[in-house]
C-alpha cells in the first residue's frame, strides 16, 4: 500500500492536475480531495491519510485552521502547506499550527513527490525561500530547557531533514529511542513540530541553512 494522500485546494483544477502528477508515482495514492478546511478535517477522519497537501487560502475553514485542527485531533497525519502565497503570516501560521512542510505551488512534480515521501517519513520539507523567511521571521523559542548532547544530535540530524529511522541508523539507537528525544526535544523547547526544532538548530549553529537545503 501507497502513501496515503489527501488533497485540499477550492479550486477543482488544482485538486485534479495535483492527482495526475502523483498518480504517477506508484509510492502514492490518492484517498481524497477537500475543497475547503472543514470538508478536509471530515475526511481526515475518515480516510486516515498519512500527508494532507493543504491549500491556506480557502472559504468556510482555511488551511491554517484546518492545519491545526487535523494535528490536534490526528498527531500521527503531516500535513503540507501547498500554496502560492509566501507571506510571513502564511509562513508563520502554518509552522505554528503544526505542518511539517511549506511548499510553494511552482514546486515541479519530482519534488514535490520527494517532499510528500519525505513527510510521510517525518522529514522537514520547507521550500529555500520559506525557510529563509520563517528564520527572519519566527521568535525563537522562550528559555528553552537545556538539551542533552544526544539530544543535540538527534535536533542536529533532524534538522537535515533525516526520518527517525535514519537518525536511528545514523547514531547506531533504537528507532524508539530516536522518538523518546525528538519528543524531549520538541518539550524542552517548548515547540509543537519538527520544523520549528529545525529552524531552532539552525539559529543555535547546529547546523547551517545551506546543508538543511538538499532536504527541501
Amino acid at each position: 500500500m501507497g502513501i496515503r494522500i489527501l488533497i485540499v485546494d477550492d479550486h477543482k483544477v488544482v485538486r485534479k492536475g495535483l492527482g495526475m502528477f502523483l498518480a504517477a508515482d506508484p509510492e502514492l495514492e490518492i484517498v481524497g480531495e477537500a475543497s475547503n478546511g472543514l470538508e478536509a478535517q471530515r475526511l481526515a477522519r475518515e480516510l486516515e491519510p498519512d500527508v494532507v497537501l493543504m491549500d491556506l487560502l480557502m472559504p468556510v475553514m482555511d488551511g491554517i485552521a484546518a492545519t491545526e485542527a487535523i494535528r490536534r485531533e490526528m498527531p500521527s497525519v503531516e500535513v503540507i502547506a501547498l500554496t502560492s502565497v509566501l507571506e510571513d503570516n502564511a509562513v508563520y501560521g502554518a509552522m505554528r499550527a503544526g505542518a511539517i512542510g511549506y511548499l510553494l505551488k511552482d514546486i515541479d512534480a519530482k519534488e514535490l513527490c520527494r517532499a510528500i515521501k519525505q513527510a510521510a517519513a517525518g522529514q522537514v520539507s520547507l521550500s529555500p525561500s520559506a525557510a529563509e523567511r520563517l528564520l527572519r521571521e519566527v521568535p525563537p523559542p522562550k528559555d528553552p530547557q537545556p538539551l542533552t548532547r544526544r539530544e543535540n544530535e538527534v535536533l542536529q540530524q533532524l534538522a537535515l531533514g533525516k526520518s527517525n529511522q535514519e537518525i536511528a541508523e545514523a547514531l547506531f539507537i533504537a528507532d524508539k529511542t530516536v522518538r523518546t528525544h525528538v519528543s524531549n526535544i520538541l518539550s524542552k523547547l517548548g515547540v509543537s513540530s519538527r520544523t520549528q526544532a529545525a529552524l531552532y538548530a539552525v539559529r543555535s549553529g547546529l547546523v547551517t541553512l545551506d546543508s538543511t537545503k538538499h532536504t527541501t
